[in-house]
C-alpha cells in the first residue's frame, strides 16, 4: 500500500509540473507573440511580460523579440533576475482625511466644506497594462449634516388647492427639518408653461388672464425663481402667499424647463456644497424633448442657465430638454429630486424615477396637506442609499466595484457601486478595481473622480501610465555598440536609427537583399539559406517563428529546433526531457534517445524489499527475470513453486507444537532456522523492517490455525517468530442443537394440524353451502310434508243458528 501511495504521489509530481511548465510557456506566449523591439513595447504586452536587458543573452538566430518573454521562461534561459526589466504598477494616497465624528447639537458649527463623509480624497494610481490597481473607498454619513430644500411647485389652475396649503409650508417644514439638522435652507419656485401656442393661448385677454369666469388668475409663465434658498421660513410664507394661479391649454406641463433652470442657475437658486434637495410638486405629466415641434421650437435645449430677474427668458427659443439631458445635469450638480405627484401620475413618475439616479417618488394627497411628510420620508429614503458614480474614463480603462454594506452584504458588478439601508452614523466600504488594458497614444497622465450621487465630495485619481522601461531613460543615443552610431543603445539591445537594420543597426534597408551577404548565411557544402528555416538579414539569419511560439528555430544556420527530437508516448523527449538542437536532454532519473527509460527501481521492488524479487534485473522501471520460473512485474510468481508458508509450514509445526509430518525428524530437517515464541499475533514482526519479512497463517494436523513470520537478515540467517498458542474451533453445543430439533418437530406438528382444521372447516361449509343450494331447488311446499294427514275433523250443524218453530 505504501509504495501504491509513493508511486501515486511521483506521478502527481510530475504531472504538476509538466502542467506548471505548460501554463509558464502558455503565459509566455502571449509575450512572444506581441513581437516587441524594445522593452516599452513588451511591458505593454502583459503584466506578466518581462525583457532582459544582458547584453549576451541571445543565442545566434533569435530576433530581438526574443529578449521579451514570460519572467519564468527569461529565468530559464539563463537571465539574471537583476537584469529582468518588470516594472509593477503602484498606488500612492495624496489626501486622506478622517471622515467626520460629529454628533448633532455639538459645540462646534463646521462648515460645510469642513465636514469629511468620503475617504481617501486623492489618490495617484500607477497603471501597468493588465494589471488592475485596488483601493479602499469609505463613506460615512456625518450627523447634523447640512440640506438645502428648493420646493418647486406647478401652479397651473388645477393645483390652487394645494397652493394654499404650500403658503404655510416654510416654517412647519422647517420644525420638522430641525429633527435632522440644525442648518436647513429652503427656497420656493413655480412653473407653468411655454408661452407659446399650443401650450398657452395668447390671445390679449388670456395673456393677462388665463383663467374662466370670474377667477383672478396671474398671467402664463414657464418658470419664476420666487425665493432662492434661505434659512427664514416665515419669508418663505410671506412671499408663497403673495402667489397666483395661472393657466395653460393642454395636459402635460412644461416642469422640465423648470428642472433644468434650476439645476444649472446654482448662484441665482443660491445652492451650497451640502445635500440638496430638489421637491417637484404637480398634478400632471410633463412635456420632453421634441414636443416643442408643436410650438415651432426645434432648437435643443442648451443646458444652460437663462434667468433674467429670477423668470426663465428662453422658453419660446429653446425646446424641452430630454430625459438624459436632465439625468446628466442633476448628476453633475448633486442634485437628488423628490416627485410629489397625485396618485392619478403616480405610474409616469416612477418610470421617471427608475431612469433618473438619487430621486424618489411620493403620493400627494389632492390638496398638497401630507406634502411635509412626503418630503421627510423621500429625504429618509435618498439619503439611507448611496450609489457610486465615476466619470468618464480615458480610453481603454475599465473600473470595477465590491460593496462591503451593513450586515455583511457584499455585491460586485453593478449592484457593487451601491450599499442600501444606511443610518445616520453607519460607514460603508467599497474596494475599486481599476485597470489599464491599452497606453495612451501621447502618454500623458490622466485624471478620474468617483463620487457618491448626491454629495458634492469626490475622490479625485490621478491616473499615471507605466510605458516605458527605466532602462529605455539610460540609453546612448547614436552609440558605437550600435554599429558605428547607427542606432540607440537600450535596455541590453540596439533600437535602430531610420533606415538602419539588422541586430546592431549594421546595414540599411538598401542592402537587405544583397547575394553577397547570402554567403554568410550558408552552412558549408550546403545551397540552403539559414537552412530554409530563416532568413539572411544583413549578413546574419534571422529565425522563423512558427505558429506555435512554444516552438522555436535557432542556431547560426537555424538549424536547430526543440521539436524535432524523439518521442516517446506522444510527448517530445517523453515529456521526462528538453528538446535542444534536435536531442533530448533528459531530467536526473531518466535516460534513452527519448528519455523514454526511467532510472527509479521503486516499480521493481518486490514486496520482500527485493528488487525484482531478487531473481531478476531492473530495466527501464521494468523487471527483466533471470529465473525461467518466476514471472511478473517483480518476478515474484511461481506456478511450479511452493510459497515461503506452505515451504516451511510442517517445521514450525513440529518445532513450537512437537506434531505434524515430520515430528520425528524434526531435529534433522528442521533446525535451519531461528524460532522465537511470541504470546498473540500483535507481538509478531509487522511490515516496515528492513530484512523481508512473509506473515503465514496454516492449519496443523487438529484442524487448528497457528500464524508465524519467516524473514531472512542481511546475513543470511532465516527467523520464524510463531504464536506460541493455536486457534482451534470449539466443538458443537448438544443442548440447543436437541433443543432445536424437538421445537422444530413440535412446530411442525402443530402446523399440519392447524392446516388439516382448517382444511375441514373449509370443506364442511361447501356441504353445508350445497345443502342450501338443493333445499331451494325443491319442488314441493317446504312448509307441509305432502304425505301429512291431520288428526282433526271439523263438521258443522246445518241446523244450528235457525229459530226454532220454522
Amino acid at each position: 500500500m505504501a509504495e501504491a501511495n509513493f508511486k501515486w504521489l511521483t506521478c502527481a509530481g510530475i504531472l504538476c509540473c509538466l502542467i506548471w511548465h505548460g501554463f509558464a510557456q502558455q503565459g509566455g506566449s502571449d509575450c512572444i507573440k506581441a513581437n516587441a523591439k524594445s522593452c516599452g513595447e513588451c511591458i505593454q504586452a502583459g503584466p506578466n511580460c518581462g525583457w532582459c536587458k544582458k547584453t549576451d543573452f541571445l543565442q545566434e538566430g533569435e530576433p530581438t523579440s526574443a529578449r521579451c518573454d514570460d519572467l519564468a521562461a527569461l529565468k530559464s534561459k539563463g537571465c539574471p533576475m537583476e537584469d529582468i526589466e518588470n516594472p509593477r504598477g503602484s498606488k500612492q494616497v495624496l489626501e486622506n482625511r478622517e471622515v467626520t465624528n460629529r454628533k448633532k447639537g455639538a459645540a462646534e458649527k463646521l462648515k460645510p466644506e469642513a465636514i469629511t463623509q468620503i475617504q481617501p480624497q486623492k489618490l495617484a494610481l500607477h497603471l501597468r497594462v493588465g494589471e488592475p490597481q485596488t483601493f479602499s473607498l469609505k463613506f460615512k454619513r456625518a450627523e447634523d449634516y447640512p440640506i438645502d430644500l428648493y420646493y418647486l411647485m406647478d401652479l397651473s389652475y388645477s393645483m390652487k388647492d394645494d397652493l394654499e396649503n404650500v403658503k404655510s409650508l416654510g416654517t412647519a417644514l422647517m420644525l420638522e427639518m430641525e429633527k435632522i439638522t440644525s442648518d436647513f435652507r429652503i427656497g420656493f419656485g413655480s412653473f407653468v408653461e411655454k408661452t407659446v401656442m399650443p401650450y398657452i393661448s395668447t390671445t390679449p385677454a388670456k395673456l393677462r388672464n388665463p383663467c374662466t369666469g370670474d377667477q383672478n388668475c396671474t398671467s402664463p409663465f414657464s418658470y419664476k425663481n420666487v425665493l432662492s434658498l434661505t434659512s427664514e421660513g416665515n419669508k418663505f410664507n410671506e412671499l408663497v402667499g403673495k402667489q397666483h394661479i395661472s393657466g395653460n391649454l393642454d395636459s402635460p406641463e412644461g416642469g422640465f424647463d423648470a428642472i433644468m433652470q434650476v439645476a444649472v442657475c446654482g448662484e441665482q437658486i443660491g445652492w451650497r456644497n451640502v445635500t440638496r434637495l430638489l421637491v417637484f410638486s404637480t398634478d400632471a405629466g410633463f412635456h420632453f424633448a421634441g414636443d416643442g415641434k408643436l410650438g415651432g421650437i426645434v432648437l435643443p435645449n442648451d443646458g444652460k442657465c437663462h434667468l433674467e430677474n429670477n423668470v426663465y427668458t428662453m422658453s419660446h427659443y429653446y425646446d424641452y430638454p430630454s430625459i438624459a439631458h436632465l439625468v446628466q445635469k442633476l448628476s453633475e450638480n448633486n442634485i437628488q429630486t423628490i416627485f410629489a405627484v397625485t396618485e392619478e401620475f403616480q405610474a409616469v413618475y416612477k418610470e421617471l424615477k427608475n431612469l433618473i439616479p438619487k430621486s424618489a417618488v411620493g403620493t400627494l394627497s389632492s390638496n398638497s396637506s401630507n406634502v411635509i411628510q412626503l418630503i421627510i420620508d423621500a429625504y429618509n429614503s435618498l439619503s439611507s442609499e448611496v450609489i457610486l458614480e465615476n466619470t468618464k474614463l480615458p480610453k481603454g480603462v475599465t473600473i470595477s466595484y465590491k460593496s462591503f454594506c451593513k450586515n455583511g452584504v457584499n455585491d460586485t458588478q453593478e449592484d457593487g457601486r451601491k450599499c442600501s439601508n444606511i443610518s445616520i452614523g453607519d460607514e460603508v466600504r467599497f474596494e475599486i478595481n481599476i485597470t489599464a488594458n491599452e497606453c495612451p497614444k501621447k502618454e500623458q497622465n490622466e485624471t478620474i473622480k468617483i463620487k457618491p450621487l448626491g454629495f458634492t465630495e469626490e475622490v479625485e485619481i490621478n491616473l499615471q501610465f507605466i510605458c516605458e522601461c527605466q532602462c529605455q531613460s539610460e540609453g546612448e543615443p547614436n552609440s558605437p555598440a550600435c554599429h558605428a552610431g547607427n542606432g540607440t543603445f537600450e535596455c541590453g539591445a540596439c533600437r535602430c536609427n531610420e533606415g538602419r537594420i539588422g541586430r546592431l543597426c549594421e546595414c540599411s534597408t538598401d542592402e537587405v537583399n544583397s547575394e553577397d551577404m547570402d554567403a554568410y548565411c550558408r552552412r558549408e557544402n550546403s545551397t540552403e539559406i539559414c537552412s530554409n528555416n530563416g532568413e539572411c538579414i544583413c549578413g546574419q539569419c534571422v529565425c522563423k517563428k512558427r505558429e506555435n511560439t512554444n516552438e522555436v528555430y535557432s542556431g547560426k544556420y537555424c538549424e536547430c529546433d526543440n521539436f524535432n527530437c524523439d518521442r516517446s508516448n506522444g510527448l517530445i523527449c517523453g515529456g521526462n526531457g528538453i528538446c535542444k538542437c534536435r536531442v533530448c536532454e533528459c531530467f536526473p532519473n531518466f535516460t534513452g534517445s527519448a528519455c523514454d527509460c526511467s532510472l527509479d527501481t521503486t516499480p521493481c521492488m518486490a514486496s520482500n524489499g527485493q528488487i525484482c524479487n531478487g531473481r531478476g534485473t531492473c530495466e527501464c522501471g521494468t523487471c527483466n527475470c533471470t529465473d525461467p520460473k518466476f514471472q511478473g512485474p517483480t518476478c515474484e510468481m511461481c506456478q511450479t513453486c511452493l510459497g515461503v508458508c506452505a515451504e516451511h509450514k510442517d517445521c514450525v509445526q513440529c518445532r513450537a507444537f512437537d506434531k505434524g509430518e515430520k515430528k520425528e525428524t524434526c531435529s534433522q530437517e528442521c533446525m535451519h532456522f531461528n524460532m522465537t515464541r511470541v504470546e498473540s499475533r500483535d507481538k509478531l514482526p509487522q511490515p516496515g523492517q528492513s530484512d523481508p519479512l512473509s506473515h503465514c497463517k496454516e492449519k496443523d494436523v487438529d484442524d487448528c490455525w497457528f500464524y508465524f513470520t519467516y524473514s531472512v537478515n542481511s546475513n543470511g540467517e532465516a527467523n520464524v517468530h510463531v504464536v506460541e498458542t493455536p486457534e482451534c474451533p470449539s466443538g458443537p453445543d448438544i443442548i440447543p442443537i436437541v433443543a432445536g430439533v424437538v421445537a422444530g418437530i413440535v412446530l411442525i406438528g402443530l402446523a399440519l394440524l392447524l392446516i388439516w382444521k382448517l382444511l375441514m372447516i373449509i370443506h364442511d361449509r361447501r356441504e353445508f353451502a350445497k345443502f342450501e343450494k338443493e333445499k331451494m331447488n325443491a319442488k314441493w311446499d317446504t312448509q307441509e310434508n305432502p304425505i301429512y294427514k291431520s288428526p282433526i275433523n271439523n263438521f258443522k250443524n246445518p241446523n244450528y243458528g235457525r229459530k226454532a218453530g220454522l
